[in-house]
């Protein structure tokens, strides 16, 4: 009787209580999925129920099998052992699998809500996909390589496996240089604060605004909504103008090439005046000067600020139009002139004027001398 009884306790007490823990556990997670429905990570994890159950049950059938006392067992202990372990591996590879799916898709399904923008989601669609695939076959090479560590003659190879693995991993790392150095490069943007969302940029020669930042790369739109996409390691290896570092208060200049006879006293006079009427000027400070001198022409500099990038350039638009129009207007002699002279006028014959008379009196001297008539 004991033998009957022995063996239906064991293997019925693993059953019964992986069933309960089982369902334990996924209680647990739709409650916390009805209190939380902002967040579907816990819906998404009762899917790992039926991988978690068979991990239960085999861990239970691994430790306690052999007090079955079965004869049929005890002969083949050894067998039945290994078989478990190998179940056990590959249903561990499987909880993994889905936890981390889980956990993937959940991320991904709070950005979709948040973010109307279909490309923006087609990038992170094809991000998660990617991580995906990464960690599953990450996963499925340890339980491979696991796996056949479990078997004496075949550890060797199991073992070859992790190996391989490590040196694919330093090839891939020598082989991705440039990607390598883009993270490390954003790791260094993220945390040492050298340009968030947001700044005032000038790279490579474009003014713009960061619109996006990554830890591989940043873009940048521009004034007319173009977008730059530059790699991180250009911020970390090249200089670049961020106008929104200590402070988004700015200042420009307007230049104007003019007349050395332009009045400058009455242009500084006016260059406050339009500064009172323009909305841009935020009242800080203000200047014109004369900064250079050519011998045609002299250079005027006009001194505006404003509170930020977009203030300045409307400032320094304002400036320059409405000052060009009142000296156009009031003191035209000021803007600069081009000396020109006529151009010579050509006959049929392809000779000037000039030539053609005296040639033509060149001529008459001549029909003189041979007649003697003067």
């Amino acid at each position: 009787m004991e033998n009957v009884l022995r063996p239906l306790t064991v293997l019925g007490g693993s059953v019964l209580l992986t069933l309960v823990l089982g369902w334990t556990v996924d209680l647990l997670l739709r409650r916390a999925d009805d209190r939380h429905p902002e967040t579907p990570l816990w819906g998404l994890l009762r899917r790992c129920r039926l991988p978690l159950q068979v991990v239960l049950l085999t861990a239970l059938l691994r430790g306690t099998f052999r007090a079955t006392r079965w004869r049929i067992i005890e002969d083949h202990q050894d067998r039945i052992g290994r078989a478990l372990s190998l179940v056990l591996i590959g249903a561990g590879a499987w909880l993994v699998v889905r936890i981390v799916s889980a956990a993937v898709e959940s991320t991904y399904a709070r950005y979709a809500t948040s973010t109307r923008d279909p490309a923006r989601l087609r990038r992170v669609r094809t991000q998660v996909t990617l991580i995906m695939r990464i960690v599953t076959a990450v996963v499925v090479v340890v339980a491979v390589a696991a796996i056949l560590l479990t078997f004496p003659d075949l550890r060797t190879i199991g073992t070859s496996m992790l190996a391989s693995a490590g040196i694919i991993g330093i090839v891939a790392g020598v082989a991705a240089q440039s990607t390598l150095g883009n993270l490390f490069a954003g790791f260094q943007i993220a945390f040492g604060d050298m340009v968030r969302l947001g700044d005032t940029v000038v790279v490579d020669g474009e003014w713009g605004v960061i619109d996006e930042v990554t830890l591989t790369f940043l873009a940048v739109r521009t004034w007319d909504e173009r977008r730059i996409t530059m790699p991180v390691s250009y911020f970390t290896s090249k200089p670049f103008e961020n106008w929104s570092r200590g402070g988004v208060q700015m200042t420009g200049t307007v230049f104007f090439q003019l007349d050395h006879s332009a009045p400058v006293r009455l242009m500084r006079e006016r260059l406050h005046e339009i500064l009172l009427d323009c909305a841009a000027w935020d009242g800080r400070d203000w200047s014109l000067a004369v900064t250079d001198t050519t011998p045609s022409t002299m250079e005027v500099r006009a001194v505006v600020t404003a509170k930020d990038a977009d203030d300045i350039w409307t400032a320094r638009c304002a400036v320059r139009e409405q000052m060009l129009a009142w000296l156009s207007e009031w003191h035209p002699y000021a803007l600069p002139r081009i000396a020109t002279a006529a151009a010579p006028v050509l006959r049929r014959n392809g000779q000037r004027p000039s030539d053609s008379t005296e040639s033509d009196s060149a001529e008459e001297d001549s029909d003189h001398a041979r007649t003697g008539r003067g």
